[in-house]
């Protein structure tokens, strides 16, 4: 509709009011019979268009979902953690000393065995030192048994305790004479013999002795004749013998005797002497603390007769011992020094790193070379605190590399009872080993998925089959469709079975009760539900399902 203008009225005039500009009740009803019809148009259009988005907007649920059946399956639960592969057991093989290598077993990728030597290095030095300590050591404890074995008076011989001049308690200084010792078994006879007979004598010859004043003869054996001729008293060149006799108990020093050998007679006669005699005396001053062979005892080659106490002696023992442990600890470190020229593999292995070769000069503290126990190979994880009561040792563990092709199969062999906290969150260390690592090698990134939990041949259906309440939703035709809950509202053909859940993973569901083999189950796909206009039958949306849609609709 357009207004007209006056032919004078500027066209860029304004509008006035209407008392102004001269309106009339006649203009109005003019004007009336135009805007009336404009309204009704109007009030119909928009009749016409609320009608038509209240058609639109009655739609209903048309969910598609899939049919799968109930079957066994096994379900793992795991938890994922990243960690850097190491090797069983790392070595940084060091040397301690200085010196010129003169041998080198190492080389890059050869395999070593503990003990086996690796390196030597010149030890002229540290050779003659360890001489040096062990004379010195030698001596030490030799003077130390001397010193020790003061305490004791020994006899040197085998015999009777002839006489004891002591008694316990007594007080005795040193050299003193204490006891004579006799070995009265076997009596020696010294006589001359004519020295061209003498000459033709042999030691071990037999001899006939006969004792002055009863003339008894006793058998004999010739011990000793002397070399060399002398003059006796009668002007004729004469020899020593020396014939020993067996003693019954008869014979002392006292009988003389003269003998013949080989029919021919001593030049002389002669008194008997003991076999052994030996006066003992103390090496050191003391008190008498105990007699271990009396007055008339027999006593043994080296036997102890008396022993001796005394501060003095004690304080003479403890030093001789303790210069002896001195000499020891020295020997000791001189062979440990010694033993730091030959360098040896502390661990079997590769050798995955070597720093010196033969030739070169080696400075003490240095690294020689790196081995690697290669037995196994283990990673070390962190695991929250929320999570760390599921793991456990000797649970089982998949790892993956981005590196490698493939899946390995480890262990859990440690968990840490110490936590690290960090920003208010603690995490524990838990250690996994690798046996059968295949192609990963240490120093890789790679991810571990612990297992803490799994049902081997369950009964599974997908998670998204599982409704809130732990309702799943089955054919009628199915066997558990027997069980199902008739206050639960379902599609057309299908119904709801309450069951009971165990483990999942990030697919699957473990059934434990409601389900069995030969259930035919029935859920959304791609987790949402599409919706068409009731009139058309067009699809014009979709929505994520919910429980509520399940059971009935919107």
């Amino acid at each position: 509709m357009t207004w007209k203008k006056k032919k004078d009225e500027p066209a860029d005039q304004q509008a006035v009011p209407a008392a102004k500009a001269g309106f009339s009740l006649g203009k109005v009803k003019k004007y009336l019979k135009w805007i009336i019809p404009l309204v009704v148009v109007a009030a119909l259009v928009t009749a016409l268009i609320v009608n038509r988005v209240s058609e639109a907007s009655k739609v209903t649920v048309a969910p598609e979902y899939t049919q799968a059946a109930v079957n066994r399956r096994t379900i793992s639960q795991t938890m994922g953690a990243n960690g850097t592969l190491n090797p069983a057991h790392s070595y940084t093989v060091k040397t301690l000393v200085s010196g010129e290598i003169l041998s080198c077993n190492v080389e890059e990728g050869k395999q070593v065995t503990a003990g086996e030597q690796l390196y030597q290095i010149e030890n002229s030095d540290a050779s003659a030192n360890v001489e040096q300590a062990q004379i010195n050591l030698e001596q030490a404890q030799r003077n130390y048994d001397t010193i020790a074995d003061y305490r004791y008076v020994r006899s040197p011989v085998a015999g009777t305790v002839y006489t004891l001049k002591v008694k316990v308690g007594d007080e005795v200084t040193s050299g003193q004479e204490v006891a004579v010792v006799q070995d009265a078994s076997q009596m020696v006879l010294q006589l001359t013999f004519p020295a061209a007979d003498a000459a033709n004598f042999k030691v071990g010859q037999a001899a006939q002795i006969t004792l002055d004043g009863t003339f008894e003869v006793l058998n004999g054996t010739v011990t000793d004749v002397s070399g060399s001729d002398v003059l006796s008293a009668g002007n004729v060149l004469v020899r020593n013998v020396t014939i020993m006799a067996p003693n019954a108990g008869a014979l002392n020093t006292t009988q003389s005797a003269t003998a013949t050998i080989n029919g021919i007679s001593s030049t002389n006669s002669a008194t008997f002497n003991y076999r052994e005699q030996r006066t003992l005396t103390t090496s050191t001053a003391g008190t008498i603390a105990s007699i271990y062979v009396g007055e008339g005892g027999q006593v043994d080659a080296n036997g102890i007769v008396l022993e001796l106490s005394g501060d003095n002696l004690e304080e003479t023992i403890q030093s001789a011992y303790e210069s002896l442990r001195s000499r020891e600890i020295s020997m000791r470190n001189a062979q440990e020094t010694l033993g730091n020229y030959t360098i040896t593999a502390p661990i079997s292995g590769t050798v995955i790193q070597r720093n010196y070769q033969q030739g070169e000069n080696a400075e003490s503290g240095k690294d020689l070379c790196i081995i690697y126990d290669m037995s196994y190979l283990e990673m070390t994880i962190n695991v929250d605190e929320l999570d760390i009561n599921q793991v456990t040792v000797g649970q089982d563990v998949t790892v993956t590399a981005d590196s490698v092709d493939g899946t390995f199969s480890g262990v859990v062999t440690r968990v840490s009872m110490v936590g690290t906290t960090n920003n208010g969150t603690t995490t524990y260390p838990v250690t996994v080993q690798v046996d059968d690592y295949g192609e990963l090698r240490p120093g890789m990134n790679v991810n571990a998925q612990i297992v803490v939990e799994q049902a081997t041949d369950a009964i599974a259906v997908p998670n998204a089959a599982i409704e809130r309440g732990d309702y799943v939703l089955v054919t009628t035709d199915s066997p558990s469709a027997a069980n199902a809950d008739t206050t639960m509202p379902a599609p057309d053909g299908y119904v709801y079975v309450s069951v009971e859940t165990g483990v999942s993973d990030d697919n699957y569901t473990e059934i434990t009760s409601g389900l069995q083999e030969g259930d035919i189950i029935g859920y959304v796909v791609g987790g949402t539900m599409n919706y068409s206009d009731y009139s058309t039958g067009e699809l014009v949306g979709a929505i994520t399902p919910s429980t509520s849609l399940f059971r009935g609709g919107v």
